[in-house]
């Protein structure tokens, strides 16, 4: 075999994979996000647009600009999938009146009544991650404790 010998354990400890924070975080997200796919798959909803209506429920009617803060997202993320929600008449778009630069959405009928079709998902994705009620409560602060930092 050509190239480098493999002496990543005794040279490069912060390079194996096993020594990455950032590599359990990740796999572990990609997991349970996967988990939703049975449940949003067949409304047609992505992870992302699930989320979304989880922000817009609960807040109403909101800011494009406020919606990618709460969500960590970018706006080059959040315009597409609100174009498409707004297409399939789940949400309105509409720019305020006292500044243009702003885009507020707006759920509709529709959006809202969503919310009925998707209400037992987090207790069922709770009985898929076992994990006890106060290490979810630990993680979760920790999570946002990384999140909140700048």
């Amino acid at each position: 075999m050509n190239g480098e010998p493999v002496t990543t354990l005794e040279t490069y400890p912060q390079l194996m994979l096993e020594n990455q924070l950032c590599f359990p975080l990740y796999a572990a997200a990609r997991r349970i996000v996967n988990s939703y796919t049975p449940y949003l798959k067949p409304l047609g909803l992505t992870y992302t647009q699930y989320i979304v209506f989880l922000c817009l429920w609960e807040y109403g009617e909101t800011a494009v600009g406020d919606l990618c803060r709460r969500l960590y997202l970018d706006n080059g993320t959040i315009t597409p999938m609100i174009k498409r929600l707004e297409q399939e008449g789940y949400l309105t778009r509409h720019r305020h009146p006292e500044d243009e630069r702003v885009v507020k959405i707006c759920l509709t009928e529709k959006g809202w009544n969503l919310r009925d079709q998707v209400k037992e998902i987090p207790k069922q994705l709770g009985e898929c991650v076992r994990i006890s009620p106060e290490d979810a409560a630990r993680l979760y602060e920790l999570l946002h404790g990384l999140l909140e930092q700048e």
